[in-house]
């Protein structure tokens, strides 16, 4: 296989998720999920992803649909459309799998996947996150990881219009 290939391998529909996950519980690997836009790839990102790969043996990332991103960021976003965001965060070699979802949340993504770990940025509080329920009930643990300071999607989108505006 091509690694062009390999990475679009790892962009999986949530239909075709089951067969992976039968797959990585057979093996015993622990199973984390994370989620989020993505919209721009930065360093704060790739820091954030690493250290929630290191938590497992498998990434799963839930990836919000464009759809979802205009919703939950208005008509402005998404930068980059779904399946280029989708293609960016598959090419990490520490995400095992990518999955859109459409929802304003990934809470359906979530159940069906049931990972052992969830995690969030350090900007939410373990109760307050999505799926926190599922995880308990199931005996999972729900972990946040400290955000990298300086590195924001809005951040560097404002930094580019700015740019724009002061040399047009």
């Amino acid at each position: 296989m091509q690694k062009f290939e390999v990475i679009q391998s790892k962009i999986l529909k949530a239909d075709d998720l089951h067969h992976m996950l039968a797959y990585w519980r057979f093996k015993g690997m622990k199973i984390v999920f994370t989620n989020g836009c993505f919209d721009i790839l930065h360093a704060g990102h790739v820091e954030y992803l690493a250290k929630a790969a290191s938590e497992g043996n498998v990434l799963i990332i839930g990836l919000n649909t464009d759809a979802s991103v205009r919703r939950i960021k208005g008509h402005h976003r998404p930068i980059n459309d779904e399946n280029a965001r989708a293609l960016i965060m598959a090419s990490l070699n520490f995400v095992n799998a990518v999955v859109l979802f459409d929802e304003d949340t990934p809470y359906e993504l979530i159940k069906l996947i049931q990972p052992d770990i969830l995690i969030k940025g350090s900007d939410y509080k373990p109760e307050d996150i999505v799926g926190y329920d599922i995880l308990k009930a199931k005996g999972g643990e729900i972990k946040t990881i400290e955000l990298v300071p300086g590195y924001s999607t809005t951040a560097i989108e404002q930094k580019i219009f700015k740019n724009l505006s002061e040399n047009c």
